[in-house]
């Protein structure tokens, strides 16, 4: 079910009523079942594969803790529950990918090779309750986390349906320690929550999908435009992924506030951040913490010497970009990345903030850094965008090549102003979050915010339900 569509405004209300009218022991069975519900609007039969993970990494959390002074058993099923629940992702996300490349390597060499292609389709957020599932595990494995008896908490912990099909990837002791809480109705929570869901709804509806069209037309045919069309095309792009990916994790937020529960915060303004390493600290938050706790802490993380650090840098950008999609290009994507990370490191040490003791001039460096950073971003973006290399190569060739063409784009005021507001937003709310800043205004000028909102979603969204773009990872 999307959250951008008429079936979601009916099951939300409905949900959070029934929420709050039920005793709290019953709660958990009406929000597993609207989950499963919410879950299997879209291919039904594919929660069976959710419901293979979770058995795995029930059972698996049991035992580790039945077996946490025996360290063989303890490690080897640890070990067992990861390989088990990988391997259904794999299936699902990579084997068809793995085939076609050894296909291709088969041709070449002219072996003979019985692969072929298998007529699957990836589930919605497979790889989003992979990882929440595997958090889970490894929590308990560390001792951080006691196993959970009930099988529907623990069910609900990867189910539940705000933040199930593209996150935030949550912890067990976040969401997992709330879904046992009795929580009441509260004002706030009400207030906050519709204020996220209607700020997110402009940033999926208003922004990110009125961009999408510009962009679909640069990628698909970059040779008929001119290089400032593309370049164009490439910065909408950014504010496209932006504005759908924050527009979904800020609905999830909302959807969840509304009955109570705290998940976590997906993005703190980005593209306000002076630095790869610091745009990666605030874009997708519960996925780059993931991987820092459970691969790049465990690889060693920046306590080795200089050429380990860079190797665990480039691996753990390297599976983060392979994570994104069974594809060359999200490899690429992610790899460089992490190679702009690495090279990013000499040039912290130089501390030019440290020679500049005016405000103005530490102002200055400040854009200067936050305009580079977006800039990288931003052409790095164009190879997660690409469906291919010969797609990115003919992008970049019509960049070259096409300097002497009229711009031919076409493009109005309203992607132009959507994005002033992002930028505008991300400035005022750079210390808060959108609710909280909101909630402080005065009475007129938050229903005014409330009314543009409301009538730019009316007005000035698409007339199709277009999914967002983290379903297909």
């Amino acid at each position: 079910m999307l959250f951008n569509s008429i079936e979601f405004f009916i099951f939300l209300p409905i949900v959070t009523l029934l929420f709050y009218l039920l005793p709290h022991r019953f709660r958990w069975i009406m929000l597993l079942g609207a989950s499963c519900f919410f879950y299997m609007w879209f291919i039904p039969k594919y929660i069976l594969i959710l419901l293979v993970t979770i058995v795995i990494d029930y059972a698996a959390g049991i035992l580790i803790e039945r077996w946490k002074d025996e360290k063989t058993r303890k490690k080897t099923c640890l070990v067992v529950s990861i390989l088990s629940t990988c391997s259904v992702l794999f299936i699902f996300k990579y084997l068809n990918f793995c085939s076609a490349n050894y296909i291709l390597l088969a041709e070449h060499f002219g072996w003979a090779h019985p692969a072929k292609a298998l007529n699957i389709i990836l589930p919605i957020g497979l790889s989003f309750h992979t990882f929440q599932s595997l958090s889970y595990v490894i929590e308990v494995y560390r001792g951080n986390q006691r196993a959970e008896r009930h099988f529907g908490y623990y069910s609900l912990y990867v189910m539940f349906y705000p933040q199930l099909v593209t996150g935030p990837i949550e912890r067990p002791q976040n969401l997992l320690r709330q879904l046992h809480e009795e929580k009441t109705l509260q004002y706030d929570n009400i207030a906050n929550g519709l204020r996220l869901i209607l700020f997110g709804l402009f940033l999926k509806m208003v922004v990110a999908d009125n961009l999408g069209g510009y962009v679909d037309k640069i990628y698909a045919d970059p040779h008929a435009f001119s290089s400032w069309d593309i370049l164009t095309g490439m910065v909408f792009y950014s504010f496209q992924i932006y504005g759908d990916f924050f527009g979904y994790s800020t609905i999830a937020l909302g959807c969840a506030l509304l009955m109570g529960f705290t998940i976590t915060d997906n993005f703190k303004t980005p593209y306000l951040s002076g630095s790869i390493q610091e745009f990666w600290r605030r874009w997708h938050i519960s996925l780059s913490t993931w991987f820092r706790d459970y691969l790049y802490i465990p690889l060693g993380g920046s306590r080795v010497k200089v050429p380990r650090w860079a190797f665990n840098t480039l691996i753990v950008f390297t599976v983060c970009g392979i994570w994104h999609g069974a594809n060359w290009t999200f490899l690429v994507w992610g790899a460089m990345h992490g190679l702009c990370l690495i090279a990013e490191r000499p040039l912290r040490s130089i501390h030019l903030f440290d020679r500049v003791e005016n405000r103005a001039g530490r102002a200055v460096i400040r854009l200067l850094n936050i305009v580079k950073t977006f800039a990288v971003v931003t052409v790095l973006w164009s190879i997660f965008r690409a469906p291919s290399f010969g797609a990115l190569r003919n992008l970049y060739s019509a960049l070259y090549h096409n300097i002497h063409l009229p711009c031919s784009l076409n493009v109005s005021a309203l992607p132009i102003v959507a994005i002033a507001v992002v930028i505008l937003v991300d400035i005022l709310i750079r210390q808060s979050r959108f609710d909280d800043w909101c909630s402080r205004r005065h009475a007129v000028i938050r229903w005014g915010i409330y009314a543009a909102l409301i009538f730019a979603i009316a007005a000035l969204s698409s007339v199709e339900q277009v999914p967002f773009i983290y379903f297909q990872f």
